[in-house]
């Protein structure tokens, strides 16, 4: 990727690290109260200077799907605030249940279409952050037996500072889940990196493919940022999804009015900020492969593709992938996360590097409390008790 990050903008960061001490609080507050313009407005700058990006976090994304599938309010936001400033935020939740068993916790909140559970922490603060929300949780745990994280990324400034935490507390914790999913992260330029990954035979059957696909009209790909015909690229995106076997199972976006809503919301928030990437394979006018991109310097995430299954024998995804690649060489951008399940069928044969993302349940509250978790994280683990 290129080798320089684009830095925030300063006048977006409320929040810079310093070496007087600190007013460190943590609350949870309705996600209400910060569906206001000033709020959003802390909410941005705290985003702009995050020690890691996190797209599912920012005001544009989280609002959009706390609306759709959370009109109760029953998900809390947890503020960190360092001297009064919005330095750190977490939505959480107290499910009665950890899975198949009833046992009832604190939780990160997240969605089906929520693909990182990392919170958004002020650069420099990430510790503190971490002593703080412990704190609070061991403080307001009320029937919670334990912390649960979910899609937490298991390498990162962010999950560095929290082993550390744990260490210095001597808190039992555990990852209870891995997976390790495709990303993008190299010097390569697009082509050499495109030559290493798949073999020359792969490649001419591409070319092959695209070829045929050219014999059937006028092929084109269009790279587009920003708002511009937004409104119908969503609406076609939409289309192309259900048209396949994702709605034919009922999981597309369009097969329910709180995803429909959320996507569109969340697309137009992510173009307002400037980032948000669209890439469109068109055959004769019409789209027959679509991509969307969130542009978080110094990542970017992959966020949804869609093609249409009358040309699989084509590859139109791959072909639209084959295009992706030219983020290696997009200023400011070192790696992107493609979102995908581990051992993604298409993307894990072209993109060769892997992230590490996971579940991790932490202990909280007194005594008693942590000694009943130590026991139910020896039955989830089997012969590795000892967590991380």
């Amino acid at each position: 990727m290129a080798s320089s990050a684009v830095a925030p903008p300063a006048e977006r960061c409320g929040i810079v690290p310093r070496s007087q001490p600190r007013v460190m609080a943590v609350r949870a507050v309705s996600w209400t109260t910060m569906d206001s313009p000033e709020a959003r407005f802390a909410w941005d700058a705290l985003a702009a200077c995050a020690a890691e990006p996190n797209p599912f976090h920012e005001s544009w994304y989280l609002l959009a799907a706390l609306r759709a599938f959370d009109p109760d309010g029953r998900v809390k936001l947890l503020r960190f605030e360092a001297d009064g400033e919005l330095a750190g935020l977490l939505p959480l939740h107290t499910p009665g249940n950890y899975y198949r068993w009833p046992v009832p916790h604190l939780a990160g909140w997240v969605h089906a279409n929520c693909f990182l559970g990392a919170p958004l922490i002020a650069r420099g603060l990430e510790r503190e952050f971490w002593r703080a929300l412990l704190d609070w949780a061991d403080a307001n745990a009320a029937r919670g037996l334990f912390l649960h994280l979910a899609q937490m990324p298991l390498t990162g400034p962010v999950h560095e500072a929290l082993q550390s935490v744990l260490t210095e507390q001597n808190r039992l914790a555990a990852v209870v889940h891995r997976e390790d999913r495709a990303m993008l992260a190299s010097h390569l330029s697009p082509d050499s990196y495109f030559e290493a990954s798949l073999s020359a035979k792969k490649r001419k059957e591409l070319r092959r493919q695209y070829n045929r696909l050219s014999e059937l009209g006028e092929v084109t790909m269009a790279r587009t940022m920003g708002d511009e015909g937004l409104a119908r690229w969503t609406e076609d995106f939409l289309a192309l999804e259900h048209s396949g076997w994702k709605g034919t199972q009922g999981s597309a976006l369009a097969s329910h009015q709180t995803t429909t809503r959320m996507f569109k919301e969340a697309l137009f928030g992510a173009a307002t900020q400037g980032l948000l990437e669209r890439l469109t394979l068109t055959l004769n006018d019409e789209p027959i492969a679509m991509l969307a991109n969130f542009l978080t310097p110094p990542g970017a995430f992959s966020f949804k593709t869609a093609f249409d299954e009358r040309y699989a024998r084509y590859s139109p995804g791959v072909l639209v992938q084959r295009e992706n690649l030219a983020l290696l060489s997009a200023d400011g951008i070192d790696w992107c996360d493609s979102c995908a399940a581990a051992d993604h069928p298409m993307i894990d044969h072209i993109w060769r590097e892997r992230r590490p993302v996971g579940r991790l349940s932490i202990a909280i509250g007194g005594k008693v409390r942590r000694a009943l978790f130590a026991k139910l994280v020896q039955v989830e683990l089997g012969r590795n008790p000892a967590g991380v």
